[in-house]
């Protein structure tokens, strides 16, 4: 995959097709839009192209709104690239591109930067100052600039409509298997295995102490998930994960992120881990004792076990969930 940063380096791209969006996430309405621009690419012999922006525009539109990310620019591209998207551009959006009219955003950068012969949005799809622009102004203009728009509907799931904010309300809110189905795939964070207090390997049971970058943190409780090493992600294992503040030991302000593997793994401990969120057994919980923490701990695993092997006995449909 390419990516560039620039409307200079972007002009390389083309032709293309292209599809506009934030792309938080890359969920399953955001693979419809791909879905179309692989389509029109292929029918046309056009690049497969995406543009997205960094930072989000609320950053400078309306800070008040802006929005805690599900993805990186980074994990954004490489899930793009997974879906079959050859080029990206990051788009700096500044105050200055904040105030291009729809005119000037479809010559500046579709016609000209990414010399577009097929431009892909939903159907909610607003742009140039003030929002000014929206899909009929933008077909209008691709009459002019000589490239065809196309629409995709917006997608349901369960009476709620997919989109990223949407995924942020459950995570939030603890929904781990419905924001998963959004998503499709599990909601994962990701970061480095710091030093704990040392209170599992003693007391409990051990685990490894997540310290993560990611915006958007699960509601507080006990997770099934499943961890792996993010230096080498054939190294997996079935996990149960706490999310909380640990108040059986402290009454700490700061919230951790503790794994508990399933199966045993070779030392030394890896030093960056991915935690996907599965399913929510509970909440977090003040126990009287560390005894009666571990029995706690203990009837947990015996639930995520009972998960996996439900999970495992729909065989293929296995591992359409769980990635």
């Amino acid at each position: 995959m390419r990516v560039a940063r620039s409307l200079h380096e972007a002009a390389e791209f083309g032709p293309t097709a292209v599809a506009i969006g934030n792309f938080d996430g890359v969920h399953i309405a955001h693979r419809e839009l791909l879905s179309t621009v692989l389509r029109a690419s292929r029918e046309h012999a056009l690049a497969p192209s995406v543009m997205t922006f960094d930072p989000h525009p609320a950053t400078i539109v309306a800070p008040h709104r802006t929005p805690r990310l599900l993805s990186t620019p980074r994990e954004r591209c490489n899930l793009l690239a997974r879906e079959g998207i050859e080029n990206v551009l990051i788009l700096p959006f500044t105050a200055v591109v904040s105030r291009w009219t729809p005119a000037d955003f479809v010559e500046r950068v579709l016609a000209k930067a990414f010399h577009a012969k097929a431009v892909i949005v939903g159907d909610n799809f607003r742009f140039g100052h003030r929002q000014a622009g929206d899909t009929r102004i933008l077909a209008e203009l691709g009459r002019h600039f000589g490239f065809e728009t196309h629409v995709v509907n917006s997608v349901s799931l369960r009476g709620r409509v997919v989109s990223s904010s949407e995924i942020r309300r459950a995570i939030e809110a603890g929904h781990a298997s419905l924001a998963g189905r959004m998503l499709g795939r599990p909601y994962s964070v990701s970061g480095e295995v710091v030093s704990g207090q040392g209170i599992g390997s003693k007391q409990t049971v051990p685990t490894l102490n997540l310290r993560t970058p990611a915006q958007v943190i699960p509601k507080v409780g006990v997770y099934v998930t499943r961890t792996s090493d993010a230096t080498n992600e054939s190294l997996r294992w079935d996990s149960i994960t706490n999310v909380g503040f640990r108040p059986t030991f402290s009454a700490a302000h700061e919230l951790t992120i503790e794994t508990f593997l399933l199966s045993p793994f070779t030392p030394p401990a890896p030093e960056r881990i991915r935690v996907e969120f599965l399913h929510r057994l509970r909440d977090e919980q003040k126990f009287e004792s560390a005894e009666a923490l571990k029995a706690q701990i203990l009837r947990d695993v015996g639930r995520a076990k009972a998960f996996f092997r439900r999970i495992a006995s729909l065989g293929q449909e296995r591992e359409e969930l769980l990635q």
